[in-house]
């Protein structure tokens, strides 16, 4: 009898730290989102507004187990309010609407500077020498649990939703680009037959982007996209839900795996940009006799 007491102790010491988080995120889910944060998507999340009751549900459950499960840090002197970390979870959560998910299963901390930080890279030169550099950074993603943000950029993402520039939206496609085993543009897709059409589009492109660049042609999308596969990724998704009409538009084939990858059509929360305005005429010129 004692021995089937011991090993029923042993048992449940083993089980215990698997079934407590679990616990723990079901009475945390079970809370509503406080209304002060739920004012802060709608000021700071434009589309919120525009979305149905139930995305809206949805977004405010998954913006409960982020802000549950990961840690906020604030860097150079920032201290990290409510309505930062609210703002940031809101804007990452977008991405993983009517998809399965564990909210970032991978990350633990955001880390975030009052505005452009400085990050040290090391950049390789002819003949293979490295040399230390610094660059001013808006953001980073790392695939050791971290992304880093500037709340100046986290504002102006959240200030203009359609620019087609988001910090936090770049950051965290990066994050689910690595849930396939590392940023390269393919994210997890689940079915393996859908990864030979989406390689197919994206490189398309992806070329057609590194041209325009090349020559400084204007694009519906950022030509930092065209750094490398990654990046673009990131920037695509950045475009997908602030520019998806233009994107759309310009770039069907792009728009519609990225309707099958996301499962949201950011159109139904915006409007139609308004048309371009018309040339202007030529200016008339009068030929005069004397």
């Amino acid at each position: 009898m004692e021995a089937l007491i011991w090993i029923g102790l042993t048992a449940l010491a083993i089980a215990l730290p698997f079934i407590y988080p679990r616990w723990r995120l079901q009475r945390v889910l079970a809370r509503p989102l406080p209304p002060e944060a739920v004012a802060v998507l709608q000021r700071n999340i434009p589309v919120y507004r525009n979305m149905p009751a139930d995305l809206q549900q949805q977004l405010r459950k998954l913006v409960v187990q982020f802000l549950h499960q990961k840690k906020f840090v604030g860097c150079a002197g920032l201290e990290v309010t409510d309505e930062m970390a609210v703002t940031i979870a809101g804007q990452a959560c977008l991405l993983l609407l009517n998809r399965p998910s564990k909210v970032y299963p991978a990350l633990h901390t955001i880390l975030v500077y009052p505005s452009e930080f400085v990050a040290q890279r090391a950049e390789v030169g002819p003949g293979g020498v490295i040399t230390p550099g610094r660059q001013s950074m808006l953001g980073e993603s790392w695939d050791d649990g971290r992304v880093v943000l500037s709340w100046d950029d986290v504002q102006r993402g959240a200030g203009d939703w359609t620019d087609g520039h988001n910090v936090v939206l770049h950051e965290f496609a990066h994050q689910l680009d690595s849930e396939s085993g590392r940023a390269n543009g393919a994210p997890y897709l689940g079915n393996p037959a859908s990864y030979r059409e989406w390689s197919e589009v994206l490189s398309r492109n992806f070329q057609n982007l590194r041209l325009h660049a090349m020559h400084r042609m204007e694009t519906v999308m950022d030509p930092y996209g065209a750094t490398n596969p990654a990046e673009f990724f990131a920037v695509a998704t950045e475009t997908f839900f602030e520019k998806p009409y233009q994107m759309a538009e310009h770039h069907a084939e792009l728009y519609e795996e990225f309707l099958k990858y996301y499962r949201v059509d950011p159109r139904a929360w915006m409007s139609p940009p308004p048309p371009p305005a018309p040339p202007e005429p030529p200016p008339v010129s009068f030929a005069y006799s004397w």
